[in-house]
């Protein structure tokens, strides 16, 4: 794959980038500033320079005193047409590069089962550098075009390909947490590390990251789970998180069966949880009450968990957050309030930047943030037809439950075009 660079120039495809430095778009925004609503701008405009909001306004009445204020021509404002909407990028706050072979697979199987069957076996190919680019180079390319700007990446044990992995989304212009998995404990035969591997390997990769000097991609720390970790790496990894000066940012996936006891020490701690509706239904893990983790105070965003979950969509984790949080009203009483496509909202965009701490960068649009968005047609050609004229939060709702990523006309990482 050939990645270019350009100034003025692009295509509909990802595998460049298109990087205006001053540019303004005008047409219906759409972004939250809370849980509780949407923040609606019928012909709003949002101005851009260097990959950051300079302007954000509910009218195009100052247009023209706008552009004079940031030097911006006439060729770089941009009207969107009917039909469409400014929003601003998806936040996958858990998926697993790797797995994507596998989306569709096993699910007739439970967790451990699944992974000793189906995961663990794909992960060790990741030795393979050949191997490890033609998978990692496809979901980068397929969560980008599905609306991901920025992406939480559990890789392998592998150092190399895990290094490929961050390779390859810088390549593709793609925000993301990168995280080479630990594992010293109750592993499978021929995948697993002992402490000392696993913590060296750690330290060289969070290294070898800081030295791309991309401020897009950033290492984690990332033991897979419970069972794979014993105390002593967790120590260890803690002291390197704090010395290496790595994000931090405690993302605990699932929280199916979490006490109420546990709720208020992951609120006390300011601890986030990634809600996997897919995956937790796939593997019949169980349900997550969302309702109940946010009325606790936990920051809440949405993960695709693949595979775990058998779509790397984050509209798909939508859609799926929908249906779980309705269902588990009907064992509820009346005071019960399921989850509504505004929060969900939410959860997709400054929910899942405040899980991972960066919603003082991304997720909505306010000045001094980076420009991530997407642009939405529900017009083109897809899934769904739109037969009337519809208000701007009507064609929101269409896409949530309806769009796809042929509904996706644009996708946009620090104010270059990706898609």
């Amino acid at each position: 794959m050939v990645y270019m660079i350009s100034e003025v120039t692009g295509g509909n495809d990802v595998g460049y980038k298109l990087c205006n430095k001053r540019f303004i778009i005008v047409g219906p925004v759409v972004h939250s500033e809370d849980i509780t609503h949407l923040t609606v701008f019928d012909c709003g405009l949002i101005a851009v320079v260097d990959g950051k909001i300079v302007a954000v306004e509910e009218t195009a009445n100052n247009l023209a005193k706008i552009q004079q204020e940031h030097s911006i021509c006439d060729d770089f404002v941009y009207h969107l047409v009917e039909g469409e909407f400014l929003m601003p990028g998806f936040i996958d706050t858990h998926i697993h590069a790797p797995q994507y072979p596998n989306v569709g697979l096993g699910y007739d199987k439970q967790l451990l089962d699944w992974l000793s069957t189906y995961t663990f076996p794909l992960e060790k190919k990741f030795s393979d550098l050949s191997f490890a680019a033609k998978v990692y180079e496809a979901i980068v390319k397929k969560t980008l075009v599905s609306g991901t700007t920025t992406a939480v990446y559990f890789a392998t044990i592998h150092f190399d390909s895990t290094v490929l992995l961050a390779d390859i989304v810088a390549a593709q212009g793609q925000r993301a947490f990168i995280g080479k998995v630990n594992m010293n404990y109750n592993t499978p035969e021929g995948y697993g590390e002992t402490t000392e591997e696993s913590f060296q390997m750690t330290e060289k990769f969070i290294k070898q990251l800081k030295e791309l000097q991309n401020n897009l991609v950033q290492p984690i720390i990332t033991p897979r789970f419970a069972l794979s970790c014993d105390m002593p790496l967790m120590m260890r990894l803690g002291e390197l998180a704090s010395r290496c000066n790595v994000h931090i940012q405690t993302v605990l996936a699932h929280g199916v069966y979490l006490t109420d006891d546990e709720l208020q020490v992951l609120a006390a701690r300011g601890s986030s949880v990634s809600h996997c509706p897919n995956s937790n239904t796939s593997l019949k893990s169980g349900l997550c009450d969302v309702r109940r983790l946010l009325d606790a105070g936990i920051k809440v965003g949405l993960g695709t968990d693949v595979s775990g979950g058998f779509s790397p969509s984050v509209l798909d984790a939508i859609r799926n957050a929908l249906d779980v949080s309705i269902h588990i009203s009907f064992g509820k009483g009346e005071d019960y309030a399921p989850l509504t496509y505004r929060e969900v909202f939410y959860l997709a965009t400054l929910g899942g930047a405040t899980a991972v701490a960066l919603d003082d960068q991304v997720g909505n649009f306010k000045v001094g943030k980076y420009f991530d968005a997407l642009t939405v047609n529900m017009k083109n050609p897809g899934p769904v037809d739109v037969l009337e004229q519809y208000d701007t939060e009507s064609l929101v709702q269409k896409f949530l439950y309806t769009g796809d990523d042929r509904n996706i006309s644009k996708v946009y990482v620090a104010g270059c075009q990706v898609k």
